[in-house]
């Protein structure tokens, strides 16, 4: 009966968007760019609960908290993390604002009441019809995301140091990995490269 109950609502509930939606596209259209609205925010909510397992919500992370799982974890956020979610965890990077939704401050209560098992599900599973991948293997047990667990646990711990040492293992684009090499060069003393004059489809050869 319970599962029964269930399924009508979350039917309901998928017309009821469904049907405020496709009145708001008519209207106003369909951006990114836009907030989402607040029957949007109850529904992803709700999905998103729905969609963690009874097992994992009550799950405590078995990793134990260290220095060094602290300093792990900020290697593995600062590499494969923060171009959506800021090294802060702020969600603030021009990744993160374009997303719809946009990635979450993650240092504020609606991120930090998920218990342990919701976070790492989240981390391993991603989130449907969101920007968030899934990680991991897939399993239950993989102890690099449960260290980004714990790194979402303690954003309010890290210092401006901390933060500035993360810059260094964030992904670079070829434009930036290109600047450094320029810079690199200058303060070698090598000459500037110039570029190679290769002949237009214009022009004839003699």
């Amino acid at each position: 009966m319970r599962k029964r109950f269930i399924v009508v609502g979350l039917l309901t509930l998928i017309i009821i968007v469904g049907a405020i939606t496709a009145r708001f596209v008519r209207v106003s259209g369909f951006s990114t760019r836009a907030q989402p609205t607040w029957v949007e925010r109850v529904t992803a909510r709700t999905v998103r609960q729905w969609a963690v397992p009874q097992r994992m919500r009550q799950t405590i992370n078995p990793v134990t908290f260290s220095p060094d799982v602290w300093a792990e974890a900020r290697a593995h956020f600062a590499d494969h993390c923060a171009t959506c979610h800021a090294n802060d965890g702020s969600g603030d990077p021009e990744m993160g604002r374009n997303l719809y939704p946009k990635a979450p401050d993650m240092r504020l209560a609606e991120t930090q009441r998920l218990t342990d098992g919701e976070l790492y599900w989240i981390i391993e599973n991603g989130v449907r019809l969101t920007g968030m991948p899934a990680w991991g293997s897939g399993g239950d047990n993989d102890t690099d995301s449960w260290k980004l667990v714990h790194f979402i646990r303690h954003l309010k711990d890290l210092t401006s140091a901390q933060i500035d040492d993360m810059k260094a293992l964030n992904p670079k684009s070829p434009a930036e990995l290109e600047e450094e090499r320029q810079d690199q060069d200058f303060l070698d003393g090598k000459a500037p490269e110039t570029p190679s004059e290769t002949p237009s489809h214009h022009q004839h050869k003699e």
